[in-house]
């Protein structure tokens, strides 16, 4: 993974990267190169060595150049070096005594033919350097079409532009031979470059492209894998794989690298068993070997006519070949019992330290939810289904309601007169609403009873009472 803050910064450094851009799991360049030597001092009469390994197209070529401009480098700031024809920009890989090594491995010797660096990458340069990365796409799409119309059996599968934008190198993969000396025209003439093809393998090809493979990591060629080895079936075969190509090939169509990383410790895991045991003698049959089981130890025996196979030991199998070398027949293979079901796991209980809230008592909460709203639809159902039925009595109902506010206003007192002989008892003032409640159940439609008449006094002292109005209670008669 690549650090947060690989941006470029101020003179070509990245910024925000601790390590300079070298990161160990090689996030930040294809190829990277751990240096595993440059906190290692060196003696004071020794000379940091001149030769620098600088990586071009985000790490895809690499190439060593002479550092004359004697100023101290760090790793991933971008330099000018010298290029064909004119100056590329590439970053710095690896500094110190570890460029001898990877020197060494590479086989190019320390000669005076080796490149130059001319001083930092300026602004300029990396300006002139990002305009022309910016062409190789649509080079590469024209390329493509211009080897078809030819017809040319070839696959070009990258475009190089120099940082000067003076040379292009076409990398391509082909099965045979192929003349392009008219190919070679047509681009120098399209593109005004100076042209030059470069014919890699499938697998330089992946990793020029990149990827993730089938055990869900980027591919090994395009991060560190820089040496291919021959990858033969046989590897498979030592580790007992079924031939498959379409499992055991990679994205680039040939075998995978991967087959040879465990091939030394099957063949060391494999001299403990016996190399003259591919069948066995006893006297049901011969028993041919099927398989080994480097893990368990085991060897794994068929007879010809029946499919069942039997697991034997390796001492077991030794003691009945040397049996059979004296023309001794045993009875029986005596297999181990091989136990296919996987180990219980044991059980260390939880305990609730924390106090998380349990699963069941979330559940519990989620369905009485569920239930409350379900009762509320089927409420508000029932409402929207016996609204048009009441409406008549709900538009009475404010009406209603207003005659006993208004009967409940206090009045102005008036005399009163009185007469013996006329007693008149106290009646309930709620008489008069229960009339009108059992009007509305019998259904008997009311229309706006008029308000009562503000009370008048005459010349002959005579009251007029509004007809709603309750009789007063009874007042004591002054004797």
């Amino acid at each position: 993974m690549a650090c947060a803050g690989c941006g470029t910064g101020a003179e070509g450094k990245p910024s925000g990267c601790k390590s300079n851009g070298g990161c160990s799991s090689g996030g930040c360049n294809r190829l990277n190169v751990f240096d595993w030597l440059a906190n290692i001092p060196l003696s004071d009469s020794l000379a940091p060595f001149d030769i620098i390994e600088v990586s071009f197209n985000n790490g895809s070529r690499k190439d060593f150049f002479r550092n004359v401009t004697k100023q101290f480098l760090d790793k991933g700031e971008m330099v000018t070096v010298e290029g064909v024809s004119g100056f590329d920009v590439g970053q710095v890989s690896l500094t110190g005594e570890l460029v001898k090594l990877q020197m060494k491995k590479r086989r190019i010797e320390d000669t005076p033919e080796v490149k130059k660096v001319l001083r930092r990458a300026s602004n300029e340069d990396l300006h002139r350097m990002g305009e022309n990365k910016t062409r190789e796409k649509e080079a590469l799409i024209k390329a493509r079409a211009i080897a078809r119309s030819i017809g040319l059996e070839m696959k070009l599968a990258e475009v190089e532009i120099q940082a000067d934008g003076r040379k292009a190198t076409f990398f391509y993969t082909a099965d045979d031979r192929v003349d392009f000396r008219e190919l070679i025209k047509l681009y120098a003439g399209e593109f005004r470059v100076k042209v030059e093809m470069r014919q890699i393998g499938a697998r330089q090809e992946a990793g020029k492209v990149g990827g993730i493979g089938s055990c869900g990591r980027e591919l090994c060629c395009s991060t560190w894998l820089s040496d291919f080895k021959s990858v033969n079936t046989t590897a498979a075969r030592y580790q007992n794989l079924s031939i498959n190509q379409a499992k055991l090939s990679g994205q680039c169509g040939r075998l995978k690298c991967c087959l040879n990383y465990e091939l030394d410790t099957y063949l060391d895991a494999l001299k403990d068993f016996p190399e003259d045991a591919d069948s066995i003698e006893t006297i049901n049959g011969v028993a041919t070997l099927q398989k080994r089981d480097i893990f368990k130890n085991l060897m794994w025996y068929a007879y010809g006519d029946s499919n069942k196979q039997y697991p034997l030991t390796i001492s077991r199998v030794k003691e009945i070949r040397q049996l059979n070398k004296q023309n001794i027949r045993p009875d029986d293979l005596k297999p181990v019992e091989v136990v296919a079901g996987k180990p219980k796991e044991t059980d260390l209980g939880f305990a609730d330290v924390v106090g998380q809230i349990s699963l069941r008592s979330l559940e519990k909460t989620a369905q009485k939810r569920k239930h409350k709203d379900k009762e509320k639809q089927k409420h508000k159902q029932q409402q929207q289904g016996a609204k048009p039925a009441e409406q008549p009595a709900q538009q009475q109902k404010p009406k209603q309601q207003a005659q006993p506010q208004q009967q409940q206003q206090p009045k102005p007192k008036q005399p009163q007169q009185q007469g013996p002989g006329k007693p008149q008892g106290p009646k309930p003032q709620q008489q008069q609403p229960k009339q009108q409640q059992q009007q509305q159940q019998q259904g008997k439609p009311q229309g706006p009873k008029p308000q009562p008449k503000p009370q008048q006094q005459g010349g002959g002292g005579g009251q007029q009472q509004p007809q709603n109005r309750p009789p007063k209670p009874k007042q004591k008669q002054q004797k």
